[in-house]
């Protein structure tokens, strides 16, 4: 019974992802492309006859193109990227740490894991950063991703304000669904005003042998 309610669970926060994606991207990136166009051609138009006039139009189309690119980085949140697949969790979460606006230091191991642990955690260590630049006011953060024996143990930790929680709202609600779908363990550690501890643990599975 607990291994069906976990594997629902994982189905259920794909689901919600694929339907945020759906949601967010024709709200979002395509309807600002949509007017990228008609201001590229609105300024293609008005190219030879008068330059000046297509001049806003052309800095207003880089200025959409940027907010396009912020979107779908944002759309894409929660979806493993092609660095995780082609060179691993150390150096995917490398360029993650890179992004956060908040100095971050990274312990990462640096073997390969089965492709379902590996987005676990990348998962786990993208969401927690992207809470800490949104909400927790911290000046520095540290990511620790380490194999013990059989289990990888990673860790998000912060020196903000604290009181972070899987509430709605906080990007850090379907972490416990998605590490379920692996036999994963989530907790949380957010004393207000003594920062944040996001801890998980994941179970690697191993080959069977006959």
């Amino acid at each position: 019974e607990e291994l069906s309610r976990s594997r629902e669970a994982v189905v259920q926060a794909e689901a919600d992802t694929l339907r945020r994606v759906e949601r967010d991207i024709h709200d979002g990136p395509q309807q600002r492309l949509v007017r990228l166009t008609m201001d590229l051609e609105s300024a293609q138009r008005r190219f030879d006859d008068d330059p000046e006039a297509a001049r806003p139009l052309l800095e207003g189309a880089v200025t959409q193109t940027k907010e396009a690119l912020e979107e779908l980085r944002a759309v894409s949140r929660g979806i493993a990227p092609p660095i995780l697949t082609d060179r691993g969790l150390a150096a995917a979460l490398a360029a993650a740490g890179a992004r956060c606006p908040v100095p971050t230091t990274l312990d990462v191991v640096a073997d390969r894991l089965p492709a379902s642990i590996e987005n676990a955690a990348y998962f786990v260590v993208t969401e927690s950063l992207t809470n800490v630049a949104k909400h927790s006011g911290a000046s520095q953060c540290a990511v620790s991703v380490l194999r013990v024996g059989d289990t990888l143990h990673v860790q998000v930790t912060d020196d903000g304000r604290g009181g972070a929680h899987l509430g709605k709202g906080h990007g850090l609600a379907g972490l416990a669904d998605r590490l379920a779908g692996v036999d994963g363990r989530l907790d949380i550690a957010s004393p207000p005003g003594s920062g944040t501890t996001i801890s998980a643990e994941l179970p690697i599975p191993t080959l069977s042998t006959t």
